[in-house]
Protein backbone atom coordinates (compact mmCIF):
# COMPACT_ATOMS: atom_id res chain seq x y z
CA UNK A 1 0.00 0.00 0.00
CA UNK A 2 0.88 3.56 -0.69
CA UNK A 3 1.35 5.96 2.79
CA UNK A 4 0.47 9.24 3.04
CA UNK A 5 2.99 11.07 5.37
CA UNK A 6 0.65 11.34 8.33
CA UNK A 7 -1.89 8.46 8.84
CA UNK A 8 -4.43 8.95 11.33
CA UNK A 9 -6.39 5.77 12.65
CA UNK A 10 -9.90 6.07 14.41
CA UNK A 11 -12.29 3.67 15.49
CA UNK A 12 -14.17 2.71 18.73
CA UNK A 13 -13.25 1.28 21.53
CA UNK A 14 -12.77 -2.77 20.53
CA UNK A 15 -12.15 -1.92 16.80
CA UNK A 16 -8.50 -3.19 16.75
CA UNK A 17 -7.32 0.02 15.51
CA UNK A 18 -4.72 -0.13 17.54
CA UNK A 19 -3.14 -3.74 16.37
CA UNK A 20 -3.68 -2.23 13.04
CA UNK A 21 -1.84 1.19 13.64
CA UNK A 22 0.91 -0.82 15.10
CA UNK A 23 1.55 -3.57 11.96
CA UNK A 24 1.10 -0.50 9.60
CA UNK A 25 4.13 1.42 11.68
CA UNK A 26 6.21 -2.09 10.97
CA UNK A 27 5.10 -1.87 7.20
CA UNK A 28 6.27 1.76 6.82
CA UNK A 29 9.73 1.16 8.26
CA UNK A 30 9.86 -1.13 5.05
CA UNK A 31 9.40 1.57 3.05
CA UNK A 32 11.20 4.28 5.18
CA UNK A 33 13.90 5.48 7.24
CA UNK A 34 12.62 7.55 9.26
CA UNK A 35 8.86 6.16 11.41
CA UNK A 36 7.29 7.16 13.67
CA UNK A 37 3.95 5.97 15.84
CA UNK A 38 2.54 8.01 17.80
CA UNK A 39 -0.47 6.82 20.89
CA UNK A 40 -3.18 9.67 21.16
CA UNK A 41 -5.27 7.61 22.87
CA UNK A 42 -5.53 9.36 26.30
CA UNK A 43 -8.73 7.60 27.27
CA UNK A 44 -8.11 3.95 27.24
CA UNK A 45 -5.04 2.74 28.65
CA UNK A 46 -6.12 -1.09 28.51
CA UNK A 47 -4.46 -2.10 24.89
CA UNK A 48 -2.30 0.64 23.27
CA UNK A 49 0.75 0.76 21.00
CA UNK A 50 3.28 0.93 23.90
CA UNK A 51 2.53 -3.08 24.81
CA UNK A 52 5.26 -3.25 21.37
CA UNK A 53 7.80 -1.19 22.36
CA UNK A 54 10.63 -3.32 22.39
CA UNK A 55 9.73 -4.76 18.60
CA UNK A 56 9.46 -0.82 17.77
CA UNK A 57 13.25 0.10 19.39
CA UNK A 58 14.22 -3.47 17.61
CA UNK A 59 12.81 -1.90 14.31
CA UNK A 60 13.97 1.54 15.03
CA UNK A 61 10.61 2.81 15.03
CA UNK A 62 10.12 6.05 17.28
CA UNK A 63 7.13 6.05 19.71
CA UNK A 64 5.69 8.62 21.04
CA UNK A 65 3.23 8.07 23.61
CA UNK A 66 2.46 9.24 27.51
CA UNK A 67 4.86 8.52 30.16
CA UNK A 68 2.27 7.13 32.29
CA UNK A 69 1.26 4.89 29.53
CA UNK A 70 0.50 1.08 31.18
CA UNK A 71 1.26 2.00 34.36
CA UNK A 72 -1.38 2.62 37.68
CA UNK A 73 -1.06 6.70 36.66
CA UNK A 74 -2.54 6.75 33.10
CA UNK A 75 -3.23 10.47 32.87
CA UNK A 76 -5.29 12.24 30.20
CA UNK A 77 -1.73 14.48 28.53
CA UNK A 78 -0.12 14.61 25.46
CA UNK A 79 3.75 14.35 25.25
CA UNK A 80 5.59 17.41 24.20
CA UNK A 81 7.04 15.43 21.49
CA UNK A 82 3.63 14.79 19.93
CA UNK A 83 4.40 18.35 17.90
CA UNK A 84 7.28 16.53 16.48
CA UNK A 85 4.65 15.17 14.30
CA UNK A 86 3.70 18.11 12.36
CA UNK A 87 6.92 19.68 12.72
CA UNK A 88 9.87 17.26 10.92
CA UNK A 89 7.92 17.13 7.41
CA UNK A 90 10.30 14.38 7.11
CA UNK A 91 9.13 12.17 9.50
CA UNK A 92 6.38 9.18 8.25
CA UNK A 93 3.93 8.96 11.05
CA UNK A 94 1.15 6.46 12.27
CA UNK A 95 -1.25 7.69 14.78
CA UNK A 96 -3.36 5.69 16.73
CA UNK A 97 -6.17 8.31 17.81
CA UNK A 98 -8.40 8.02 20.65
CA UNK A 99 -11.77 5.14 20.38
CA UNK A 100 -13.92 7.78 20.34
CA UNK A 101 -14.84 11.48 20.79
CA UNK A 102 -13.55 12.34 23.80
CA UNK A 103 -10.28 10.39 22.84
CA UNK A 104 -10.37 12.28 19.21
CA UNK A 105 -10.44 15.91 20.83
CA UNK A 106 -6.72 15.41 21.22
CA UNK A 107 -6.15 15.31 17.31
CA UNK A 108 -8.12 18.42 17.42
CA UNK A 109 -4.55 20.23 18.84
CA UNK A 110 -2.62 18.84 15.65
CA UNK A 111 -5.31 18.76 13.05
CA UNK A 112 -5.17 22.74 11.80
CA UNK A 113 -1.48 21.87 10.82
CA UNK A 114 -2.20 18.57 9.88
CA UNK A 115 -4.38 20.13 7.49
CA UNK A 116 -2.47 22.83 6.35
CA UNK A 117 0.25 20.36 4.64
CA UNK A 118 -2.39 18.31 3.69
CA UNK A 119 -0.45 15.13 2.98
CA UNK A 120 -2.51 12.71 5.30
CA UNK A 121 -4.96 10.13 5.66
CA UNK A 122 -7.54 9.92 8.09
CA UNK A 123 -8.89 6.40 8.51
CA UNK A 124 -11.95 4.86 9.86
CA UNK A 125 -11.40 1.34 11.45
CA UNK A 126 -14.81 -0.45 11.21
CA UNK A 127 -15.52 -3.62 12.94
CA UNK A 128 -19.12 -5.11 12.76
CA UNK A 129 -18.72 -8.01 15.72
CA UNK A 130 -18.67 -4.82 17.97
CA UNK A 131 -22.15 -3.99 19.83
CA UNK A 132 -21.30 0.00 19.02
CA UNK A 133 -20.59 -0.86 15.63
CA UNK A 134 -22.63 -4.09 14.59
CA UNK A 135 -24.45 -2.04 11.95
CA UNK A 136 -24.79 0.59 9.31
CA UNK A 137 -26.43 3.48 11.55
CA UNK A 138 -24.11 3.74 14.64
CA UNK A 139 -21.04 3.15 12.76
CA UNK A 140 -22.08 6.37 11.02
CA UNK A 141 -22.88 7.66 14.55
CA UNK A 142 -19.32 7.21 15.44
CA UNK A 143 -17.71 8.48 12.74
CA UNK A 144 -19.28 11.80 12.88
CA UNK A 145 -18.51 12.21 16.28
CA UNK A 146 -14.75 11.36 15.43
CA UNK A 147 -15.06 13.96 13.01
CA UNK A 148 -16.32 16.99 14.86
CA UNK A 149 -13.83 16.36 17.71
CA UNK A 150 -11.01 16.16 15.45
CA UNK A 151 -11.33 18.36 12.95
CA UNK A 152 -11.02 16.52 10.32
CA UNK A 153 -12.65 14.69 7.64
CA UNK A 154 -12.09 10.77 7.32
CA UNK A 155 -10.79 9.60 4.03
CA UNK A 156 -11.02 5.96 4.02
CA UNK A 157 -12.27 3.08 5.64
CA UNK A 158 -10.26 0.57 7.07
CA UNK A 159 -12.59 -3.19 7.72
CA UNK A 160 -11.15 -4.79 10.72
CA UNK A 161 -14.17 -6.98 11.75
CA UNK A 162 -12.78 -9.66 13.85
CA UNK A 163 -13.25 -11.82 16.36
CA UNK A 164 -9.63 -12.35 17.91
CA UNK A 165 -8.26 -15.29 17.64
CA UNK A 166 -11.32 -17.35 16.59
CA UNK A 167 -11.33 -15.57 13.88
CA UNK A 168 -12.54 -17.71 10.41
CA UNK A 169 -12.19 -16.79 6.99
CA UNK A 170 -15.80 -16.76 6.75
CA UNK A 171 -16.33 -14.29 9.23
CA UNK A 172 -14.08 -11.40 6.81
CA UNK A 173 -16.31 -12.69 3.93
CA UNK A 174 -19.68 -11.87 6.05
CA UNK A 175 -18.16 -8.98 6.91
CA UNK A 176 -17.34 -7.59 3.70
CA UNK A 177 -21.20 -6.86 2.98
CA UNK A 178 -21.65 -4.81 6.08
CA UNK A 179 -18.54 -2.58 4.87
CA UNK A 180 -19.18 -1.86 1.67
CA UNK A 181 -22.76 -0.82 2.88
CA UNK A 182 -20.97 1.76 5.89
CA UNK A 183 -18.85 3.33 2.46
CA UNK A 184 -22.26 3.31 0.55
CA UNK A 185 -23.92 5.28 3.12
CA UNK A 186 -20.90 7.78 4.05
CA UNK A 187 -19.64 8.23 0.88
CA UNK A 188 -15.87 7.53 2.26
CA UNK A 189 -13.95 4.88 0.31
CA UNK A 190 -13.25 1.01 1.72
CA UNK A 191 -9.69 1.28 1.24
CA UNK A 192 -8.35 -1.83 3.08
CA UNK A 193 -9.64 -4.96 4.75
CA UNK A 194 -7.58 -6.46 7.48
CA UNK A 195 -6.95 -10.14 7.89
CA UNK A 196 -4.62 -12.01 10.37
CA UNK A 197 -1.95 -13.10 8.72
CA UNK A 198 -3.25 -16.96 9.21
CA UNK A 199 -5.74 -16.81 6.92
CA UNK A 200 -4.53 -14.62 4.78
CA UNK A 201 -3.88 -16.72 2.01
CA UNK A 202 -7.40 -18.08 2.04
CA UNK A 203 -9.07 -15.01 1.14
CA UNK A 204 -6.61 -13.16 -1.51
CA UNK A 205 -8.10 -13.05 -4.49
CA UNK A 206 -11.69 -13.17 -2.58
CA UNK A 207 -11.50 -9.62 -1.59
CA UNK A 208 -9.74 -6.89 -2.72
CA UNK A 209 -7.26 -4.91 -0.57
CA UNK A 210 -6.17 -7.55 1.96
CA UNK A 211 -3.61 -6.31 4.27
CA UNK A 212 -2.58 -8.84 6.92
CA UNK A 213 -1.71 -8.30 9.92
CA UNK A 214 -0.17 -9.74 13.35
CA UNK A 215 -2.06 -9.76 16.07
CA UNK A 216 -0.08 -7.22 19.03
CA UNK A 217 0.30 -9.32 22.29
CA UNK A 218 -1.73 -7.73 25.31
CA UNK A 219 1.52 -7.06 28.05
CA UNK A 220 0.21 -8.17 31.47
Amino acid sequence: MEFKRITLLCGHYGSGKTNVAVNMAFRLRQQYDKVAIADLDIVNPYFRSKDSEQEFKDADIKLICSAYANSNVDIPALPQEMYAIVDDTSLMSIIDVGGDDRGALALGRLSPKILEENNYEMYMVINCFRPLTRDVESTLEVMQEIETAGKIKFTGLINNSNLGDITSAQDVLTSNEYALAVEKASGVKLKLTTVKQELYNELVGKIDNLFPLTLQKKLI
